[in-house]
């Protein structure tokens, strides 16, 4: 954005734009103060040239990540829609020095923004405007068959998340646990050459003493449904196993522990399966990309916390279906129940590593705030290797601690351990819950903290 003695621009790509425009660019950029800050835009009609209208957008000094491309994309998927927009393309001002890769990268970022940031979930409303969008175009950052496979791997996971954001934005009325386990099932069979379903049902799941997760689908009128996706490469050998495991309450009521007062967010509580959406999410990017030499588990423990006579109560002993014994005492902690059965499930396929996705405990975003998210995990290699994908893709982790004096909190005087300890550390506590359950049973974990004996 600087400017000679002349106010014209030294940038050499918009001082060229400039001068076809007859200095329009550099005026506005002046008036109104744009000097490319993040989050920074101007878009200007451009009466009688063809283009319709033209934009700056402001990425700040250095921007190199990922996730800055990211945000550029969903900027001009905005000013897209505002303008009513059926071509789009975007240029960067200065794209010298970039590598090969890094141009490959930004395009694939750019793309992926635009995606997200164009579309909109209006399944339930009478009457929609839908996008009119209908080609983008991404100048100086190569051409090809490499980017292209970038490009085109772009587009299958921007259109899985948007899947599994319809999966969160549906209302529980709709979603119910029956629904997830239905959506689950038609990924499978759409990718039936790579991907299997098993949806265990309430009977099989007591065949297997899940008595940790039925207890908090005891009170709904749903019945819950554990689901299982397998995925497995078309062809070569297996050198990985994997499982994604992700919590799936289609509704939180809070049980008995009913979720009251400001902030309680109990209207909001159909997202509680946002772990779940992104697993299936996954899964559907999984069974269209087809990566060798990996075999991916996705499980679901499926249900809602509901409030009947037939419900959890405060204090009631639930035990887990590796013989571990929790006392609930507060029934608005039924996440890490749930996804207690799930691990334990996980574990025994045999899985090397386990991602466990969860919109778990409030106190995390209490911790981080609602952008970042928290990872706890005994291993510096899985933690090492969860940021570095996080990285790439644009999201925003921080490692969190297993604090292992808290664990003093989460100890019961009747059973092995509470459901839920001290409101201090609150999201600590539920890891090391979880990390309690699987200690001696998940046999690719190289921890070193001792738990509980």
């Amino acid at each position: 954005m600087i400017k000679d003695e002349n106010s014209k621009f030294q940038n050499s790509l918009l001082k060229k734009l400039d001068g076809l425009l007859g200095g329009l660019l550099a005026e506005a950029s002046f008036e109104e103060d744009f000097t490319g800050k993040t989050g920074q835009s101007l878009v200007h009609r451009l009466p009688g040239l063809g283009t319709k209208r033209v934009g700056l957008f402001g990425l700040g000094q250095s921007a190199s990540s990922p996730a800055a491309f990211h945000r550029l994309g969903e900027a001009v998927a905005a000013a897209a829609k505002t303008a009513q927009a059926s071509n789009v393309a975007i240029v960067l001002a200065s794209s010298e020095g970039l590598s090969s890769e890094s141009k490959s990268n930004t395009a694939s970022a750019l793309a992926s923004g635009m995606v997200l940031g164009t579309c909109e979930d209006s399944r339930y409303k009478s009457e929609s405007k839908k996008p009119q969008l209908k080609s983008l175009d991404i100048i100086g950052l190569g051409t090809g068959p490499e980017i292209e496979k970038k490009l085109k791997y772009a587009e299958v996971v921007s259109y899985a998340i948007l899947f599994g954001r319809e999966l969160v934005n549906s209302p529980a009325n709709v979603l119910t646990p029956a629904a997830l386990a239905a959506e689950a099932s038609k990924i499978a069979s759409t990718y039936s050459d790579v991907l299997s379903a098993n949806i265990l049902t309430e009977e099989q799941c007591r065949e297997l003493k899940m008595e940790s997760y039925l207890g908090v689908a005891a009170a709904s009128a749903n019945p819950p449904h554990f689901i299982h996706l397998c995925y497995k490469p078309p062809s070569g050998p297996i050198k990985t196993k994997l499982a994604l495991v992700g919590k799936g309450l289609t509704f939180d009521s809070g049980g008995y522990n009913i979720k009251t007062g400001p902030g309680c967010s109990i209207e909001t509580m159909k997202v509680d399966m946002g772990g779940s959406a992104a697993v299936f999410g996954a899964a559907k990017a999984l069974g269209q990309i087809k990566p060798p030499g990996v075999e991916v588990y996705f499980i679901v423990a499926s249900c809602e916390n509901m409030i009947s006579g037939t419900g959890m109560r405060p204090v009631d002993i639930v035990t887990a279906s590796n013989g571990k014994t929790i006392e609930v005492n507060n029934t608005d902690a039924e996440g890490r129940l749930t996804l207690a059965d799930a691990l334990v499930y996980a574990c025994n396929q045999g899985v090397e590593k386990i991602v466990d996705l969860a919109t778990l405990t409030g106190a995390c975003v209490v911790a981080l705030g609602p952008s970042i998210a928290g990872v706890f995990t005994p291993s510096d290699d899985l933690a090492k290797e969860v940021l570095e994908a996080s990285e790439v893709s644009g999201e925003k982790f921080w490692r969190m601690p297993l604090e292992e004096s808290y664990w003093e909190s989460m100890k019961s005087g009747v059973a092995d351990m509470v459901n839920t300890g001290g409101r201090q550390g609150g999201a600590i506590n539920a890891a090391l819950l979880h990390c309690s359950l699987l200690m001696k049973k998940c046999s690719g974990c190289t921890s070193t903290w001792p738990g509980p004996s």
